[in-house]
């Protein structure tokens, strides 16, 4: 079977050499963004999953648009029986979506209709799911609701971050996909449709979603430093600098201070939020390297009895 796999993150490799190690499929090539520049010196860097198709002798096609007629007429002239997406980052326009056979067929890390859109995992994580999972379908014009091919459910623990979920997603993500993908060109598999009715919408993340309300209950923060791990990260500003919160935990007491307001014992810094106290065990200074609490407070004691913004 001939497949195209779009994907741009590192997040989609372990699909991508799923299908590569399956005598199953034949991956012709790999559709990612465009190369960008990142890092402080501006360099610029090809996507993870252009990388990795390179090792594997795999061409990568990156158009700057899809809906462009030189883009739908690459695309075809590759005659793939399937196309296969998984965090490619861009929509996909209907005259692409009608070139292969068996469609094309995506991956989304949310038990559909719940979740549509570029968040699901940190939404499950945040709104203290007790389980999320994976959803294998077809892609059509909107955005996740396409009709559904095939789903598993995955446990989430009450510690779980997004790098943990995320690993689970890659270890029982792929050889779904690739049991969806022959169960639906042997016509084992009848599509679907999602009840809209019960769909749920998640927003793409900015900076500003890790932003920390402490007028928040405790629960509430406790879980947005478990699921915006890495981006957008929970913060906080102090005078003027920011403060990247890593790791908090309950406190065993209540100060019972004022949301935000900073209190310091034992060389442990605590801070108060709309139901009760929460210690910080890791934090991050703007412009410095990740520490414990206590290694903070050695250079910043004057924060007790500061009240966070």
């Amino acid at each position: 079977m001939r497949v195209v796999f779009f994907g741009t993150p590192s997040f989609s490799i372990p699909f991508l050499r799923a299908l590569l190690e399956d005598p199953t499929f034949e991956v012709i090539a790999t559709v990612t963004r465009p190369d960008e520049e990142a890092g402080r010196n501006h360099v610029l860097t090809a996507p993870p999953i252009k990388i990795a198709a390179a090792a594997a002798g795999i061409p990568t096609f990156q158009p700057t648009m899809l809906k462009s007629d030189d883009a739908r007429e690459t695309l075809r002239a590759m005659r793939a029986d399937v196309f296969i997406v998984f965090a490619y980052g861009r929509i996909i326009p209907k005259a692409i979506l009608d070139l292969p056979r068996f469609g094309c067929v995506n991956v989304h890390p949310s038990l559909l209709p719940k979740y549509r859109g570029p968040s699901p995992m940190q939404s499950a994580i945040q709104n203290g799911d007790a389980k999320t999972g994976i959803s294998i379908m077809l892609l059509d014009e909107g955005m996740d609701t396409g009709p559904l091919l095939s789903s598993v459910n995955i446990g989430l623990d009450d510690n779980e971050t997004i790098e943990t979920l995320t690993k689970k997603v890659e270890e029982q993500g792929p050889g779904l996909l690739v049991e969806t993908i022959k169960r639906l060109a042997a016509g084992e598999i009848v599509p679907m449709a999602q009840d809209n009715a019960q769909a749920t919408i998640c927003k793409s993340l900015d900076r500003e979603d890790g932003h920390i309300d402490w007028n928040r209950s405790l629960a509430h923060i406790e879980r947005m430093t478990r699921a915006y791990k890495g981006w957008p990260g929970t913060w906080t500003t102090w005078n003027g600098l920011r403060l990247k919160i890593q790791e908090v935990a309950e406190a065993d007491f209540n100060a019972d201070l004022p949301p935000g307001t900073v209190s310091v014992k034992h060389n442990q810094l605590f801070v108060d939020c709309a139901d009760g106290t929460l210690e910080i065990l890791t934090l991050q200074p703007e412009g410095k390297p990740k520490m414990t609490a206590e290694a903070f407070l050695r250079g910043y004691s004057t924060i007790d009895t500061a009240v966070l913004t």
